[in-house]
């Protein structure tokens, strides 16, 4: 019979710890509300009475099926745990669960805290055991486990069992500094258990300060731990947290985790994951790494001809589980490595049937070829793409013509005296036969500009006649630019990622020695792209 394994979640605490991030109270809310429906046992929600916003948070916390946990430190020492204002703060938090940490080190309790290790282990057990007398579920992270048991084992298994002893529910070994390599965290696992502490009653935190989190926690289980503690696209402090959306996947999915336990996602909800991973990356206005595991938009990407080729027959060459299942897609991108197999699928993927030996087929791979040349890359410019085999098949309507445009940017003191900048940009475009004229400036709603491109952008949505009602929803996600060798001169790249409210996402690239020529083109693209797929 599979084991259960339990999943805590420590995104709104933990990976708030990450450089440069800071949650609103709405922003807690949204993210807590994806995190129960994916389906984990636990959700950390910060640490309250340490700032406003993890307060207001549990006074607005949504209810979950999942346990709510509140965040803080074991009693300071002088101080009983009735009457320290700190732990009273995470108590009437109102959590049903709540997660305390403390000092398993010998080094810290003694140079950080100034304690004895006795002080320390009874602060310990009485927090616990305050917990516990008000019915509720106490969890007890001891800080800097691993590290604490290389020095002295003895105490480190001291302050956990003082806490089991005072009723925890779980005692989580945390490898704080994430300097502790797999290998060695299953054999303290282990070794932990061997010494009579129950691995039901044990959870892992690791912390990603040597790239391996992941493998650490995954030896953790299978050395007996049955709690896993990480974070949504592994936010956390330094260099970050074990990745759920990594450990997720891999514990329902592959061999001998999906054998041996059983946890709370189903495989319906899994179908979510990459939908929950970029909803973070969107609420921190951060670009999702391609290269993420499982719903990285690279992840199921496949270039070389070779693959693809394999593919068209059989996924599971160049595959290690379907795409679908994490809620993501097969991507044959082009380029000059390409062959007719992946062109053939890749038009297919756009709705475009070209039988095998068709001329156009070679057309399409000599312009690629050409264009890759002179600067363009289309293997992350999968809009583009579709956009140049339209045109070499005759497919490729023209809703509108650009005329002109012009765009400035202009340095100027404000009325507060202080230096600014502001960028316009004017559009000039025909759609049957008539002009239409857009001007748009660029600033963000604090008044603050946005740049020349944003401004283009603007300016041609601003009014595309009877095409305006389909791209009232599109909106750009990314710019990213790029100084690269096209034949004999230097030219600069443009790639654009942009979304619609249908949930698409797409990327388009432009070239030319002006970075405004290239954004410009690739704006273009980007529109006709979104026209196209509208139309139908």
């Amino acid at each position: 019979m599979a084991e259960r394994l339990y999943l805590y979640d420590t995104t709104l605490r933990d990976g708030q710890q990450t450089q440069g991030v800071q949650f609103s109270t709405a922003e807690k809310l949204r993210i807590a509300e994806a995190l129960d429906a994916l389906g984990v046992d636990y959700i950390e929600g910060g640490w309250p009475g340490a700032n406003p916003t993890d307060s207001a948070f549990f006074e607005a916390a949504p209810q979950t099926r999942a346990r709510m946990t509140a965040f803080g430190m074991t009693k300071r020492a002088g101080i009983s745990a009735e009457n320290d204002d700190v732990l009273a703060a995470v108590m009437n938090a109102g959590t049903g669960s709540i997660c305390l940490v403390g000092k398993s080190h010998t080094y810290h309790v003694e140079a950080a805290l100034g304690i004895s290790k006795a002080e320390n282990t009874e602060n310990i057990a009485r927090s616990v055991a305050h917990i516990v007398a008000q019915g509720r579920e106490a969890l007890f992270d001891a800080e800097h486990f691993f590290d604490g048991y290389k020095s002295d084992p003895d105490y480190a298994l001291e302050a956990c069992r003082a806490a089991l002893a005072a009723g925890a529910r779980w005692v989580v070994l945390c490898d704080t500094n994430g300097g502790t390599l797999p290998e060695e965290i299953g054999r303290i696992v282990a070794e932990v258990i061997a010494a009579g502490i129950p691995g039901d009653r044990l959870g892992i935190h690791t912390h990603n300060d040597t790239e391996t989190a992941v493998a650490g926690s995954l030896a953790a289980v299978m050395a007996g731990a049955r709690q896993v503690q990480g974070t949504l696209n592994g936010l956390g402090e330094r260099c970050g947290n074990a990745n759920l959306t990594t450990l997720i996947p891999t514990l329902l999915l592959k061999a001998p985790y999906a054998d041996l336990f059983e946890i709370g996602v189903e495989r319906a909800a899994l179908s979510g994951l990459v939908r929950v991973s970029r909803m973070l990356d969107e609420i921190l206005n951060r670009v999702p790494m391609r290269q993420a595991a499982y719903v990285g938009a690279s992840a199921f990407a496949h270039k070389a001809g070779l693959h693809a080729s394999a593919i068209l027959k059989d996924p599971a060459t160049y595959e290690h589980i379907d795409p679908e299942v994490v809620g993501n897609t097969r991507i044959i991108p082009m380029s000059n490595q390409a062959g007719q197999s992946n062109l053939r699928t890749r038009l297919a993927d756009a709705g475009l049937a070209v039988e095998k030996g068709d001329p156009a087929l070679g057309r399409i791979l000599d312009r690629v070829k050409a264009r890759e040349t002179d600067g363009y890359s289309y293997d992350g410019a999968q809009a583009s793409f579709e956009l140049l085999a339209r045109e070499e098949l005759g497919q490729a309507r023209r809703f509108f013509e650009l005329d002109r445009y012009r765009v400035t940017v202009e340095r100027r003191r404000n009325a507060l005296g202080s230096i600014v900048s502001a960028s316009e940009a004017v559009v000039a475009v025909t759609i049957d036969g008539e002009q239409i004229l857009s001007v748009s400036e660029s600033h963000d709603e604090e008044g603050n500009d946005r740049g020349p491109v944003n401004a283009l952008s603007q300016a041609l949505k601003r009014d595309l006649g009877k095409y305006q009602a389909s791209i009232d929803d599109m909106h750009l996600v990314d710019f990213k630019v790029r100084i690269t060798q096209g034949g004999t001169e230097a030219v600069t790249r443009v790639i654009i990622d942009c979304e619609d409210g249908k949930g698409r996402r797409w990327s388009t690239v432009g070239v030319s020695p002006n970075i405004v020529d290239a954004s410009m083109e690739a704006l273009l693209d980007a529109i006709r792209w979104k026209l196209i797929r509208d139309a139908g």
